[in-house]
């Protein structure tokens, strides 16, 4: 288990290089990360470089027993660069370059952007990667920031076209450009992407982006790959919200998933949460903080690193909310049993100017180790004893997700959903899979999130449930139907397969090449823009005020049983809820967003049971070491001390206390357990 912070030395004022890592071999860091942000120092004139300044950090890290993940400094243009070279400006629109000023602003595809970024990768690499302390690699920073509109961006995005397709009139066909008088007689003739209108050439273009940042990030793992020591690990961290990455894809180019979930503090993560609070790139709520896990662990199906995380407030001026105590290590230890292996901190120092002043660090801004250093103390103690136990967790999980990359591209242009207001919701294919995700959580299930691509491991989970996947090969559709033919249960939500892949809306019955099975069908839907109430139906009973949200399909039971209807006057002819048997398995088909105690209902009866006897304010997760033993975590997301009781025989990891079944378990407010069970493999 690796613990530590992100350190920069040069952005602090005054020598306490030493102090600094005094301060962190005391806590048990046993990582940080360095040198990624600062390409102006490493080369402060074009082909004057100043590489030494980074020798004592790494050998002080080095003495004390911390290891060294290297950072390429790719992601942040040096000023003298942007000036030589104006031609390398990236730009979000035809013709109109991103002002410099902040980061990620070059097209990271232009040869003369490439022969200086592969020149300071190599000087940094020839200088310092033998150095024993150097565990791994970071190659650039959150990449995919920018959908890039150059024009040899879209030269070279009309060659891919040409590649793909052979010819226009094959385009022609396969986009449907008779529409609207768009037909092509030339590759000349396509049109830039600014003004587009068609959803075929919509989904092509994201794809073809995501192709662009998996490239230059495969294109930096390789010279890195060149002077690295076979042991040490190349990554990416990856902001999961970036409009142009894949993180199948990326993943499949790295070592291992690095990601940086920031995450809202304080009364936000109290369970139970009753809020709908909005949604951005940070998770606000604890169960989009398991859910960040989860989609990290899925992006290579193996355990990942956490490369940054909340030290303190994350945010602006005007946002300051550290954590309670306690809640640090329930954060850590709740990514922990999802899987990660590293957990790391943005970061050591709180910066005393630019733009993230106030994102606050380890140390506040006078350096003088307060309450954010004491409590990752304790952390860091907490991991050293946990020790090898901690090593290659995977996490229990009682149902499958699937999440689906050009699904969500496609809705971010042409979203399903809307606002209250009308205006549409970019965030639309969020807005269809996280409600399910919510309802799994809140029922006490643990989830795996799976890639519409690595369907094959899904057989192993007893449910399944895709809502949302908009864009779907017949080839993953059957499958669904098989699945659910040979014993699972298929738990479909809206929007799932009407379209192929190409964005071209099926002619088929809806659901499309599922309708049969799944005994409905419907050919009509509906925005919802008020919440409507729903009753139970054949034996399912849904909480007191359980909702439909957003969408109504206008599903029509051909075989099914209705287990939920809409208590309205015109979508009361319709089922909000449907489930058949099929084959030794089952297909279940809300065709509505669930609202929260309706989608907890509904996973709830699917997936099996909440843990009894748990306290509302309490998770328990699962995972198995690499050896075989078996951890069981529990988190007290509230201020109320608790008690729960064992349901078997365990050692507390943390304090060696033996538990027998039955025993009382006191959790005191924000507290976090480790159990590992007697006699398991």
């Amino acid at each position: 288990m690796l613990f530590g912070a992100a350190y920069y030395h040069e952005y602090q004022r005054g020598e306490h290089l030493q102090t600094d890592l005094d301060l962190m071999a005391e806590a048990g860091f046993t990582v940080i990360r360095v040198g990624e942000s600062v390409w102006s120092t490493w080369e402060p004139e074009n082909g004057r470089f100043d590489l030494d300044w980074l020798q004592p950090v790494i050998d002080g890290a080095h003495q004390r027993g911390i290891g060294v993940v290297l950072g390429t400094p790719t992601y942040a243009v040096p000023p003298w660069l942007a000036r030589l070279y104006p031609e390398i400006a990236g730009e979000r629109r035809t013709g109109q370059k991103i002002p410099w000023g902040a980061r990620q602003e070059a097209d990271f595809t232009h040869p003369a952007f490439r022969f200086h970024a592969e020149r300071v990768i190599r000087r940094i690499l020839q200088r310092y990667a033998g150095h024993p302390a150097i565990i791994g690699y970071q190659v650039d920073n959150e990449p995919g920031l920018e959908l890039l509109h150059n024009n040899g961006v879209f030269q070279r995005f009309v060659d891919h076209l040409r590649r793909r397709y052979g010819t226009v009139e094959r385009l022609n066909e396969e986009w449907g450009l008779v529409y609207w008088s768009h037909r092509l007689s030339d590759w000349a003739d396509l049109w830039r992407p600014d003004g587009n209108a068609q959803p075929q050439y919509e989904l092509a273009w994201r794809r073809f982006q995501a192709d662009l940042t998996a490239e230059f990030i495969e294109w930096q793992a390789g010279i890195v790959r060149e002077y690295a020591a076979p042991a040490s690990h190349v990554t990416t961290c990856i902001a999961y919200d970036r409009p142009a990455i894949d993180d199948a894809q990326l993943g499949a180019v790295l070592d291992v998933t690095a990601g940086n979930p920031y995450y809202v503090m304080q009364e936000a993560l109290a369970v139970p949460d009753g809020r709908d609070a909005p949604k951005s790139w940070m998770t606000d709520g604890t169960w989009v903080l398991y859910q960040a896990a989860d989609r990290m662990y899925s992006s290579r199906q193996e355990p990942f690193w956490v490369t940054e995380t909340n030290a303190s407030s994350i945010g602006p001026s005007w946002d300051n909310r550290p954590a309670y105590d306690g809640q640090w290590r329930q954060v850590a230890w709740a990514m922990v049993a999802r899987g990660a292996q590293m957990i790391e901190y943005w970061q050591w120092n709180t910066l005393p100017f630019g733009t993230e002043t106030y994102w606050g660090g380890v140390l506040p801004h006078s350096g003088v180790p307060g309450r954010t250093y004491r409590e990752l103390a304790r952390l860091g103690a907490e991991f050293e004893r946990a020790g090898s136990l901690l090593d290659g967790l995977v996490p229990d999980a009682d149902v499958a997700m699937v999440f689906d990359m050009p699904s969500r591209w496609i809705m971010q242009k042409y979203p399903a959903l809307c606002h209250p207001d009308g205006t549409p919701d970019e965030r639309a294919y969020q807005g269809l899979f996280e409600p399910f995700y919510r309802g799994a959580f809140d029922a006490g299930l643990q989830v795996k999130i799976l890639h519409a691509s690595q369907l094959g491991s899904a057989g192993e989970y007893p449910v399944l449930v895709v809502p949302g996947l908009y864009i779907a090969s017949d080839e993953t559709l059957d499958w669904l139907r098989g699945y659910a033919e040979a014993g699972g249960h298929l738990v479909l939500g809206p929007r799932t397969g009407y379209a192929d892949l190409e964005a071209r809306a099926r002619r088929d019955r809806m659901p499309a090449r599922l309708s049969e099975a799944a005994g409905v069908w419907y050919d009509e839907f509906s925005n919802l823009m008020e919440p409507v109430p729903v009753d139970g139906a054949g034996g399912f009973e849904p909480p007191p005020g359980a909702t439909a949200t957003r969408w109504a399909d206008g599903l029509v039971p051909d075989g099914a049983e209705v287990l939920a209807r809409y208590r309205h006057p015109h979508f009361g002819q319709w089922a909000a809820v449907t489930t058949r048997s099929v084959g030794k398995g089952r297909i279940t088909y809300s065709g509505t967003v669930p609202g929260h105690s309706l989608a907890q209902a509904v996973l709830r009866w699917a997936g099996g049971r909440r843990r009894a006897g748990l306290p509302a304010s309490v998770t328990s997760t699962g995972a198995t070491s690499a050896d075989g033993r078996r951890l069981r975590f529990l988190h007290n997301w509230s201020w109320e001390v608790v008690g729960v009781a064992a349901d078997a025989d365990y050692t507390d990891v943390l304090t060696g206390q033996d538990i027998m079944q039955g025993d009382a378990i006191e959790m005191t407010a924000w507290d976090v357990r480790l159990l590992l069970a007697k006699g398991a493999r």
